[in-house]
C-alpha cells in the first residue's frame, strides 16, 4: 500500500490500484452515513477530487492518489457504509483504477513515512 498526505491510499497490483481512505481519515470523519463514488469509466487524475464521503461532522472530498480510468467500484458500500468506519483499508475500498501513469506510484508515501506523517 502507497498513501498520499490526504490521506487516502492505492494497492497497486501490476497496472491496477484499488483506492481507499485510511483508519486515520475515516477516525478523523466520524461516522459516514453517504458516499458519492466515481462512475466506471471515468477518468481521474492524480491529486483531483474523484469522489465525496459525507458523514455526522462533514463532507470530506477524496482526491485520486493515481491518475487512470476508473474500472470497478465497491458496490457493496451502498448496503454497507458502516465498512468505511470499520475497515477502511480492507473492505471498505472506494473504487479500482487501470493505472495511465505508473510513475506517480514513486511519488506517494510508504505506510511508515504516512505514519510518522499522522502521529
Amino acid at each position: 500500500m502507497k498513501f498520499t498526505d490526504s490521506h487516502e491510499w492505492v494497492e497497486v497490483h501490476n497496472d491496477f490500484g484499488r483506492v481507499g481512505v485510511t483508519q486515520y481519515a475515516a477516525k478523523e470523519l466520524g461516522e459516514v452515513v453517504s458516499i458519492e463514488l466515481p462512475k466506471i469509466g471515468q477518468k481521474i487524475e492524480a491529486g483531483k477530487e474523484v469522489c465525496v464521503l459525507e458523514s455526522t461532522k462533514a463532507a470530506a472530498d477524496i482526491y485520486a492518489p493515481v491518475s487512470g480510468t476508473v474500472t470497478c467500484i465497491n458496490e457493496e458500500l451502498s448496503q454497507n457504509i458502516d465498512w468505511l468506519n470499520d475497515d477502511p483499508e480492507d473492505k471498505g475500498w472506494l473504487f479500482e483504477v487501470e493505472i495511465s501513469n505508473p510513475a506517480e506510484c514513486e511519488k506517494l508515501l510508504e505506510k511508515k513515512q504516512y505514519l510518522e506523517l499522522v502521529h
